[in-house]
C-alpha cells in the first residue's frame, strides 16, 4: 500500500515552471551568443566576469533538474518534497550568490537585480512548510 503524498502547493508549480525553464533558457541562449549587448551585464566581454557568470551553469542546471523532477514526481503521486525543498534551497543560494556579487562591484542594474533577488526572496515562502514536512 501506498501512502499518499501532499499536494504540491498551487502556486509553486508555475514558479518552478518559469525559474526552471527561464534557466535553461537563458543558458541556452547563452551558449548561442544571441543575448543583445544592451541586456549584458557590465564588463560582460571580461574573461574573468565570464567565468563567474558561467559558474552558475552547474548550480542553475541542478536547480532546474530537481524543480523538473519535482513537479514530474508530483503529478505522478510520488513523494516531491526532498527535491522540492533542495531546488528552492539552491534557487536562494544562487539569487544570494548574484546580489552578493553586484553589491560587492556596487552595480545596481535593476535589469541585473531584480530577477536575482526574485530568486534570493520567492523560495522563502515555500521553505518553511517543506522543512516542516508533508502534513499526515
Amino acid at each position: 500500500m501506498t501512502v499518499p503524498h501532499a499536494q504540491l502547493p498551487s502556486f509553486l508549480r508555475p514558479l518552478f515552471l518559469v525559474v526552471d525553464l527561464g534557466f535553461i533558457a537563458y543558458w541556452a541562449i547563452t551558449l548561442g551568443g544571441v543575448i543583445p549587448d544592451e541586456l549584458l551585464f557590465k564588463d560582460y566581454d571580461n574573461p574573468i566576469l565570464s567565468a563567474w557568470n558561467w559558474s552558475f551553469l552547474p548550480l542553475d542546471l541542478a536547480i532546474s533538474a530537481t524543480g523538473l523532477t519535482a513537479l514530474r514526481r508530483a503529478k505522478r503521486g510520488l513523494d516531491w518534497h526532498n527535491l522540492a525543498l533542495v531546488s528552492l534551497v539552491l534557487t536562494s543560494c544562487s539569487g544570494l550568490m548574484a546580489v552578493s556579487f553586484w553589491t560587492l562591484r556596487a552595480d545596481f542594474d535593476p535589469a541585473w537585480w531584480l530577477p536575482n533577488l526574485f530568486l534570493l526572496l520567492y523560495p522563502m515562502w515555500f521553505l518553511p512548510g517543506l522543512v516542516r514536512g508533508p502534513q499526515s
